[in-house]
C-alpha cells in the first residue's frame, strides 16, 4: 500500500470515529430526555469537546427527534445577556432548535411529568415571513418578520443540577424543552422593541422584571445574530420560522400547578397554566 493510500485510510478512520462519537453523545442526551433522567455533563468524560462538535451533536439530536415525527419550527437564542455571556466566558450567544413537540398553545396547561428540573423565562419572539440568508442588518431582519409576540420559554437541562459548560449546553440544544407564544402582533412599527418593559408573573405576582434591552441590546439584534450564526454553518433562516430572541430576566423554577404569565409592554400576554379569567389579570403597562 502506498503512503498516500495509508494516510487516506487513516483520515477516513479518524473521521468515522469522530462521527460515531457525535452520534453516541447525541443518543445519550436523547435517551436522558426520553427517560426524564439527569446525567453528568458530557465534558466530564469528554473535556476536549469543541463548540463545533457540540453543534454537530445538537444536529444529530434533532435528527433523532425528526425520526420520531417531530418537525423543526424555529430557533431559540441563548446567552443573549451580557451577564450570561460573561458568566460563560463568551462574547456571543448560542442557539438551539425548536421542534413541533415543544410548542404549547397559549393558555394551555403543561404537565411536568416529562421534565427533569424545568425553569421558565420571559421572552420576545418573532415569526419570520421571508426567508433570510447570510449576514443581515437588524433592520433587514425585522423587515422580514411577519409579527412579534410575548413568549414563555420552558428550559430544562438534561444535566445534573443544571451544571454545564458551553459545549454541554449547545449539545443539549440550549436546554430547550417547551415554549408558549402569545397572540401575534403583525404591525409592530410603533413599538420601541429595544426598550419594552417585561414582567414574568408567577401565581398572579411579579417574579421577575426587566427590559427587552437585556436581550442582546435589542431583540432584533439577536435575530440578526442568529442569521449570522446560521450563515457561518452554511444555513439560512426559513420562512415561517419562530425565533425566541432570548431571556429578558433570570429564570424561575417551574413547579406543578404554577400559573405563569409573560407581560411585554405593547404586546398581548403569553399564558401558561392560567387559573383566572384574562380580564381579571393585573395590568402592568
Amino acid at each position: 500500500m502506498t503512503g498516500s493510500r495509508l494516510v487516506s485510510r487513516k483520515i477516513r478512520t479518524s473521521e468515522d470515529a469522530h462521527q460515531q462519537k457525535i452520534a453516541v453523545l447525541a443518543r445519550i442526551l436523547d435517551e436522558a430526555t426520553l427517560r426524564k433522567q439527569a446525567i453528568v455533563r458530557l465534558t466530564v468524560e469528554h473535556p476536549s469537546l469543541r463548540l463545533e462538535d457540540a453543534y454537530l451533536i445538537q444536529d444529530a439530536g434533532i435528527r433523532l427527534r425528526l425520526g420520531r415525527g417531530e418537525k423543526v419550527v424555529g430557533f431559540k437564542m441563548g446567552l443573549t445577556s451580557k451577564a450570561k455571556m460573561k458568566q460563560m466566558g463568551v462574547d456571543s450567544p448560542i442557539y438551539g432548535v425548536l421542534t413541533s413537540s415543544m410548542r404549547v398553545e397559549n393558555g394551555s396547561r403543561l404537565s411536568l411529568s416529562g421534565r427533569i428540573h424545568p425553569k421558565i423565562e420571559p421572552e420576545v419572539a418573532f415569526v419570520v415571513r421571508r426567508e433570510l440568508h447570510g449576514r443581515v442588518s437588524m433592520e433587514e431582519a425585522l423587515n422580514a418578520c411577519g409579527g412579534v409576540c410575548a413568549a414563555i420559554e420552558v428550559i430544562d437541562s438534561r444535566f445534573q443540577n443544571f451544571d454545564f459548560t458551553l459545549p454541554d449546553v449547545i449539545a443539549d440544544n440550549g436546554s430547550s424543552s417547551a415554549f408558549v407564544l402569545g397572540p401575534l402582533v403583525q404591525d409592530f412599527s410603533a413599538l420601541n422593541l429595544g426598550n419594552l418593559g417585561i414582567i414574568l408573573e408567577v401565581d398572579r405576582s411579579p417574579a421577575q422584571s426587566g427590559s427587552s434591552e437585556a436581550i442582546y441590546g435589542h431583540p432584533g439584534a439577536s435575530l440578526a445574530e442568529l442569521c449570522s450564526m446560521l450563515h457561518a454553518r452554511g444555513l439560512g433562516l426559513p420562512s415561517g420560522s419562530i425565533v425566541l430572541s432570548g431571556a429578558a430576566t433570570q429564570a424561575v423554577a417551574l413547579k406543578p400547578g404554577m400559573s405563569v404569565r409573560t407581560c411585554v409592554q405593547g404586546l398581548p400576554d403569553a399564558l401558561l397554566n392560567p387559573t383566572s379569567a384574562i380580564r381579571a389579570f393585573k395590568k402592568y403597562f
